[in-house]
């Protein structure tokens, strides 16, 4: 997506397509099983059965592409900034807690309303249904907007040391409230005690790569099959040892977040310096997936859940591998769809009102 503040990489784009076609598997397995598919087994399928792991890459990738930013812009001035958030995300998450709110019409409460600051929290009207259960990370992600602006200016300020401090800050807190809350795991999983870390590591990532950039492209040629490895190894040690359906409070999740952000800060920066090119077509369609990957990671999960409800599973050939296949083609071919709708009439019109917010641009 063309950013009026930094220079567009296309691998930023692409970075977001897989992060909302990971969550997609995710969510795709498990209307599968529900529907009663087989399941996948092996704790090496956590790539896929713990799928949420997309979301810590979107934070992650949050963190390192504002910092960026911030670092290109120097200063940012925070008025634009927070309209350009607003205008980004605004129009379609309000779109989706609307749909949330008409679900949950028999029991909708005024109050209600300020669950739109908190879609992460409580009986929150999105969580109600898994059409709009996607949204939870919102409030998170817009948190993180509103307090970036002076964490990326102190940063630049006293240097990488300082976003260290918070990351040792946010170790602490997340041992303080262990044992606090019999869900700790729900507690680390979807609140900023549990990810604001994520945001902070990307942020660090991109300092670190501002320093030397041309160092980390002569690394990527071996660091991005590593850092691959290394993000499969970690929903596969999540697969085995804790994962998010299973026990509701455990010690695991205390450092989970930092070793997941870890593993996906490595891939990203990778990634990013990877000087081989793909294949045009390909390289369009990724660019592609990335841009309307809002679009496709909030509507994802009602398409997916809307058609196993009308067609249950389907089985064209009798070879349940394949129908399995074709299944997962057909509902990605539809929310790509519904997605691509959702981005040019939602999305897009807003999206040509943003401004620069660098502090030279306004002078």
């Amino acid at each position: 997506m063309q950013s009026l503040n930094l220079p567009y990489s296309p691998r930023i784009d692409q970075l977001r397509w897989l992060a909302a076609a990971i969550v997609f598997l995710f969510h795709f397995q498990l209307e599968y099983r529900a529907a009663g598919g087989a399941a996948l087994a092996g704790q090496w399928w956590g790539i896929v059965t713990e799928g949420h792991t997309g979301v810590a890459l979107f934070f992650t990738l949050s963190g390192f592409l504002f910092m960026q930013i911030a670092q290109h812009q120097q200063q940012i001035v925070y008025r634009d900034f927070v309209l350009n958030r607003v205008l980004r995300i605004m129009p379609l998450y309000l779109t989706v807690f609307m749909i949330a709110l008409s679900i949950t019409r028999d029991k909708f409460q005024p109050q209600d309303i300020f669950y739109l600051l908190a879609t992460n929290l409580g009986n929150a009207p999105t969580s109600a249904s898994v059409v709009t259960g996607a949204a939870w990370c919102i409030s998170l992600e817009f948190a993180f907007y509103l307090v970036f602006p002076f964490i990326s200016r102190f940063a630049i300020e006293r240097g990488a040391g300082y976003l260290l401090k918070l990351l040792g800050l946010m170790v602490l807190f997340k041992l303080m409230v262990y044992g606090e809350n019999e869900r700790s795991t729900a507690m680390y999983f979807s609140t900023l005690v549990g990810r604001f870390d994520q945001f902070l590591i990307g942020m660090l990532l991109a300092m670190l790569y501002r320093a030397n950039p041309a160092a980390w492209g002569r690394r990527s040629r071996w660091l991005l099959p590593l850092s691959l490895l290394l993000v499969l190894a970690n929903s596969a040690l999540q697969a085995r040892v804790a994962p998010l359906g299973g026990t509701p409070h455990q010690a695991f999740w205390i450092g989970w977040s930092m070793l997941e952000s870890a593993g996906w800060a490595l891939f990203i920066v990778s990634w990013v310096s990877w000087p081989a090119q793909l294949p045009a077509l390909l390289e369009r369609v990724l660019n592609r997936g990335g841009q309307i990957s809002f679009s496709f990671y909030l509507l994802h999960m009602g398409v997916i859940h809307a058609l196993f409800r009308k067609t249950g599973m389907l089985a064209p050939s009798g070879v349940a591998w394949l129908d399995a296949v074709l299944m997962l083609a057909l509902v990605y071919g539809l929310t790509w769809l519904a997605a691509t709708i959702s981005y040019e009439s939602i999305e897009a019109p807003f999206l040509a009102m943003r401004r620069k917010y660098g502090a030279a641009a306004r002078g």
